[in-house]
């Protein structure tokens, strides 16, 4: 039995890893890029038995919830297996949380036991002070500091006659395997209740449109506490038959896409945003009449890319130059990438400027939007790899049921939709209709083929003073994209007479411009620079230029310094936190209204 019918026969998550273990038992499972670690599936086995025991030894039992404050490492996915096992809940935590956040989470899910590495493990410690429960601080990594102990210590002191097998005996297809925390741009983060049922539904869906295949390779190097981290690089290769590498690091991930090939990548706009601009940056060093034959080369492809998009016939002899041009031109550009065997490959999370996509579809590789949230395992609307539409965010996935409200917000209906928020009723009736249709919170249209194209969050439309709708995600994704200088963009105009924009500097390409062109100083130096200033004000006359008058910028302030993920600015997986913004720049957003 193939990986991919296997899919359609587990129940469980557990099923799915026990299918693959009998299907390809010596196949390599996960592993770190230098192959320091290479455990097969029949290796991570034996781990996620021990890890059950283990965890069993310490009180873990069905019901039960496990925090896992871990990076990207091996260790990461036989504890959660092991958690699975024992029919307890595997709560992964962001890597950014301050001690009060794991506290929050800890009390909310009710967690005894959090397993966590030595980078974290103070925060962890710091968090017991506040949230009692937790009992346990098990450490994967070096010797365990006073108050926690040690995962080989653990293991070793479980029983050694623990019956696994009989534990996940008990498994159903509605139990919970996950809880999800929401990123919390709007107060304190909600627990996604997410069942086995939910993330097969999910990930059976999109591995069927995407062609996810047995012996494919993907890169884990997202935050686990994300869900799209959790489906696609870790549910989604259970189910598949996947190879997963993990990438400790997120800033590494190009060298670890032209090290691993994968055959599925899947990452957030910014990504795509800054490959491109290395790209182009790259081009723009060539000997001039080498620059001029790529450019040209490019140009050629977006035409047939528009001419496709828009359902019009090809002239036969661009198809030629554009084939020609892909052998010798694009070819190596995906080699040099790592995409060169990407057979699927997927951005999602924000809105995804036009112009991005169409650069990669140019030079061979097909972005397809995607569309979901954390309540929905991710999984609502994909485009086909053969039937993309650049702009939509795809069909709705197989399985599912979509609508629009008579707001426009756009509705789910279908076996992904969580069980619940936990410790919410009142949240979890509001998020559904009376007929149980499930709101998005997003607005959103859809053609005459089903293709959903969306606006914006609906909480986060922008009035201004005259009344006009305004989306800031789209108004905020043409302005960055227009000049690599630009890393984060933040407009404000509700209730406002204009659009302003509070701007980052982007930390990595901003310093060695600044240094090619004689300039000095870090990041809140450059932001104070007028060379700079000029350098960004046409990156906003760029984007304005492809914005309607009322979206346009009007004025902007380059804020100093940089925005984290987890910090004051952005959630962990990168959100605005708009609200959070407008109260700490309250002075310089009315500067720029005075």
């Amino acid at each position: 039995m193939s990986a991919t019918d296997a899919a359609t026969s587990v129940t469980t998550m557990l099923d799915a890893f026990r299918q693959g273990l009998e299907r390809q038992p010596d196949d390599v499972l996960v592993r770190t890029k230098d192959d320091g670690v290479s455990w097969t599936w029949r290796e991570v086995d034996a781990r996620r038995r021990a890890a059950a025991a283990g965890l069993a030894s310490l009180g873990v039992a069905r019901g039960d919830s496990v925090g896992l404050l871990l990076s990207n490492r091996p260790e990461f996915f036989p504890l959660d297996l092991g958690a699975t096992s024992l029919g307890a809940v595997p709560v992964s935590l962001y890597q950014t949380s301050s001690p009060e956040q794991i506290a929050y989470i800890v009390g909310d899910a009710e967690i005894a036991v959090v397993v966590t590495e030595q980078a974290f493990v103070d925060r962890v410690l710091a968090a017991q002070q506040l949230a009692p429960g937790l009992r346990h601080v098990v450490v994967v990594d070096g010797d365990a500091p006073d108050g926690a102990m040690t995962l080989a210590a653990v293991e070793a002191d479980a029983d050694a006659g623990f019956d696994v097998d009989a534990q996940a005996a008990a498994l159903r297809p509605d139990d919970l395997l996950t809880l999800i925390y929401t990123s919390g741009t709007t107060g304190p983060p909600k627990g996604v209740e997410l069942t086995h049922r939910n993330l097969i539904a999910a990930m059976d869906s999109i591995g069927r449109v995407a062609k996810l295949q047995q012996g494919g390779r993907v890169i884990s190097w997202l935050p686990a506490a994300h869900i799209a981290e959790r489906g696609a690089h870790y549910y989604a290769p259970l189910l598949f038959g996947l190879e997963i590498t993990c990438c400790p690091d997120p800033k590494q991930i190009s060298a670890y896409l032209a090290a691993v090939h994968p055959t599925w990548f899947f990452a957030v706009p910014r990504i795509w945003e800054k490959l491109k601009s290395g790209l182009e940056a790259m081009l723009a060093s060539q000997p001039d009449e080498r620059r001029e034959q790529v450019q040209g080369a490019i140009d050629a492809a977006r035409r047939k890319v528009a001419l496709e998009q828009a359902g019009e016939p090809v002239p036969e002899e661009l198809a030629a130059a554009v084939a020609a041009a892909d052998e010798q031109v694009f070819a190596p550009l995906r080699g040099m990438l790592g995409l060169d065997r990407a057979e699927s490959i997927n951005v999602g999370a924000a809105p995804t400027p036009r112009e991005v996509i169409e650069f990669f579809h140019a030079i061979g590789l097909p972005i397809a939007e995607i569309w979901g949230m954390s309540e929905g395992c991710a999984c609502g609307t994909l485009n086909p790899p053969d039937r993309i539409k650049i702009g939509t965010v795809g069909p709705v996935v197989p399985g599912m049921e979509i609508k629009l409200d008579e707001d426009g917000e756009v509705l789910l209906k279908g076996p992904t939709i969580m069980r619940g928020y936990r410790n919410l009723p009142e949240k979890t009736r509001e998020s559904f209709t009376d007929d149980g249709w499930f709101r998005t919170g997003d607005v959103g249209t859809l053609d005459e083929d089903g293709y959903l194209t969306i606006v914006d969050r609906k909480k986060e439309l922008i009035i201004n003073a005259a009344g006009k709708n305004m989306s800031p995600a789209n108004i905020e994704a043409a302005i960055k994209s227009a000049h690599p200088l630009i890393g984060q963009v933040a407009v404000i105009g509700d209730a406002r007479p204009y659009n302003v924009a509070l701007i980052v500097l982007d930390a990595d390409f901003t310093p060695p411009w600044a240094a090619a062109n004689g300039i000095e100083g870090d990041l809140e130096a450059l932001a104070e620079d007028p060379r700079v200033r000029e350098e960004i004000q046409k990156g906003v006359d760029a984007g304005n230029a492809k914005l309607s008058r009322v979206e346009q910028v009007k004025r902007f302030e380059i804020v100093r310094g940089d925005w984290l993920p987890g910090g004051d600015e952005l959630t962990p997986t990168m959100k605005l936190k708009r609200k959070p913004i407008d109260a700490k720049y309250a002075s310089e957003i009315d500067a720029l209204y005075a």
